[in-house]
């Protein structure tokens, strides 16, 4: 079963003359790796309001179609319920620092604080994603006074300390450099490893092409493409469809154009090294 099922989601916000979802339909598997990709405008966000309940709670407006958590409809959650499951990483994290607290510590503590959770186990539960995510030389720093990936890895780590099933992440590593979004990657990787949830808003589509199991291609509020990662971002379709593929997938395909087919699209460069090497052994037996 399904963790998250949409079918046939058509939705248009309260102040809106057109409908910015329409008719989408995607099922959600525990435990994988989900990216939204298309181009600025595309419904990406959206759906990612729809998903944690924000649309129709939040913003109201005109909702048809299905989205059921765990088989119940959204609109029976509770946003107090949901966000115990479902966990929102915003593209800026400045808007997820509570502005409240002085220390890094204290600042990954509120979330808890605000449910109820005893004391003892706050500091147990904040510790430990202190170490799990190597930000221990970050704790006692006040987090305005953090660098933009700083600030970015407290975000993540204010929402995962709260344990949620599923995390939404929207557009994370858009104001990061290379090395900082190298490290959100690789807490969100992490993350699926330790059996969550995850669906990513990105438009870094190599590195998506090295994490996601599953991509849903968003054009003017539709779905128009998904699929396993291996065969969506090998398709030239979604270059029609305003997406960029891997620069690997791009050479696969050229490569075969020219008479010199891989055998496979590559999305890595450990998988087109693989592939050509392969092609380099075979041409030798063969020559």
């Amino acid at each position: 079963m399904s963790i998250i099922s949409i079918k046939n989601l058509t939705y248009q916000y309260p102040t809106s003359e057109e409908d910015v979802l329409r008719d989408i339909s995607v099922e959600f598997e525990s435990g994988k790796f989900y990216a939204v990709i298309g181009a600025n405008g595309a419904g990406k966000t959206s759906l990612c309001n729809a998903i944690r309940g924000f649309i129709p709670h939040f913003y109201n407006g005109e909702l048809q179609g299905d989205v059921l958590i765990e088989g119940r409809d959204i609109r029976e959650w509770e946003l107090g319920e949901l966000s115990t499951k479902i966990g929102y990483v915003f593209q800026n994290p400045f808007t997820q620092i509570s502005g409240v607290k002085d220390t890094v510590f204290d600042e990954i503590s509120f979330g808890l604080e605000n449910l109820g959770v005893e004391e003892s186990e706050i500091r147990s539960r904040v510790a430990d994603i202190i170490q799990l995510l190597e930000i221990g030389h970050l704790q006692e720093k006040n987090p305005f006074e953090l660098s933009g990936g700083q600030k970015q890895r407290v975000a993540l780590a204010s929402i995962i300390v709260m344990e949620p099933e599923i995390l939404v992440i929207d557009e994370p590593t858009s104001q990061l450099d290379p090395q900082s979004t190298e490290a959100i990657f690789s807490i969100i990787e992490l993350m699926q490893k330790k059996g969550k949830t995850i669906i990513l808003v990105e438009h870094k589509i190599e590195l998506i092409a090295e994490y996601a199991d599953y991509i849903i291609v968003m054009k003017d509020g539709k779905a128009v493409l998904q699929g396993n990662a291996d065969d969506v971002l090998s398709n030239e379709q979604a270059i029609e469809l305003g997406c960029a593929l891997p620069q690997y997938a791009l050479f696969g395909i050229e490569m075969k154009e020219n008479g010199m087919d891989l055998g496979t699209i590559p999305l890595t460069e450990k998988k087109a090294i693989s592939a050509v090497q392969h092609l380099l052994e075979k041409r030798r037996v063969t020559s």
